[in-house]
C-alpha cells in the first residue's frame, strides 16, 4: 500500500478531504522521522514502536576489491509490531 492508497482509504472512511489527509499523513511521518533523529522512540499502543537501534562496529569485505573493511558503530531505524498487530496478521491465510 502506497501514501497515496493510505490518504485515499483514511479520506474515504473520515469523509475528510483528501489534501487534508495528506497534510496529516504527512505531518505524522515528519514527527516520527524528527523524534527517531532526536534518539527518541515513537510508541502507539496496539500498533507498534519506532526505535532507534544500535549497531555495533564490524568488520566486513569488500568482494569486488578483495578488501576487509571496518564498518563504524552507527545508529538504524526500526519498527517493532505490537504484539496484537502481530497476531491479527499470524490469523491471515
Amino acid at each position: 500500500m502506497t501514501k497515496a492508497e493510505i490518504v485515499n482509504e483514511v479520506a474515504k472512511a473520515t469523509g475528510l478531504e483528501k489534501i487534508a489527509v495528506q497534510n496529516v499523513v504527512e505531518s505524522f511521518m515528519e514527527s516520527v522521522k524528527d523524534s527517531l533523529e532526536k534518539g527518541n522512540n515513537v510508541y502507539l499502543r496496539g500498533f507498534g514502536s519506532f526505535v532507534v537501534k544500535q549497531r555495533a562496529q564490524k568488520t566486513a569485505r569488500n568482494i569486488s576489491k578483495n578488501q576487509t573493511i571496518t564498518i563504524a558503530a552507527h545508529k538504524i531505524p526500526a519498527f517493532k509490531p505490537a504484539k496484537v498487530f502481530v497476531d491479527q496478521v499470524k490469523k491471515l491465510k
